[in-house]
């Protein structure tokens, strides 16, 4: 088979970044490399493009490799390309994203690799450029709350609005007012209130939600109202 003459081949590599949501808090999914260099470093879920492998094949199978998962959404992001960022050959990256409920997947998680899911305010140090894939992701994530209902693959089919609440806070690194997010969720009309409770953290309990899908697409916009401070998004 011919090839192009007078060019450097290089190493292409797929990286996951996995968030999760427990509901109280959201998380990442860690594990401990496997080889040198940096062997039982902290890292994310990476490895190497194969010749009969598409992007996003690779991305699946390095992934269900390397943890257990599989069936994950996962969206690609952006291509890290430094010429230094690993130090044995010139290896460029692309990087997706995932957002799963921690619960739904938990039985499928290995233990081979050390597979952890970590507070994102308890993030240990990480190889290489893997630190600046999960700061992208994190602001790639806020951008997209705003305007597509994505973070609700972070919950169960159905949820409370403590927990949305949680969520929007994890997410977002901020407070926000208990009353007030409940009167602009809710304003929203996207939300199906069902007739059973969660009465795990109190005797009066909290009523279980569900997104009303249809409604949601018809007018998209509608949960930008209660994300803090929407024009900050991008930054």
């Amino acid at each position: 088979m011919n090839k192009y003459s007078k060019q450097t081949r290089f190493l292409l590599a797929v990286d996951c970044i996995i968030f999760g949501f427990d509901g109280e808090s959201l998380k990442l999914l860690l594990i401990k490399r496997g080889f040198n260099p940096e062997k039982d470093k902290w890292s994310l879920m990476g490895g190497f493009v194969q010749d009969s492998e598409s992007l996003d094949q690779a991305a699946n199978r390095i992934l269900k490799q390397l943890t257990g998962l599989e069936g994950v959404y996962l969206e690609q992001m952006y291509s890290f390309g430094e010429t230094t960022r690993d130090p044995i050959e010139r290896t460029i990256s692309v990087s997706y994203f995932a957002l799963i409920d921690i619960h739904k997947y938990e039985q499928q998680i290995s233990s081979e690799f050390h597979a952890e899911w970590v507070p994102l305010e308890r993030i240990p140090k990480l190889i290489f450029d893997h630190q600046d894939m999960v700061e992208m992701a994190r602001g790639r994530i806020k951008y997209k709350a705003a305007l597509h209902p994505i973070l609700f693959e972070l919950l169960p089919s159905r949820f409370t609005l403590p927990q949305l609440q949680n969520l929007y806070e994890s997410v977002f690194n901020t407070s926000i007012d208990k009353r007030n997010f409940s009167k602009r969720v809710l304003a929203t009309g996207l939300l199906i209130k069902l007739t059973d409770k969660d009465k795990a953290g109190s005797k009066r309990g909290a009523y279980y939600y569900q997104l009303d899908k249809d409604k949601y697409y018809a007018n998209f916009q509608a949960f930008v109202n209660i994300i803090p401070n929407p024009d900050s998004l991008q930054n």
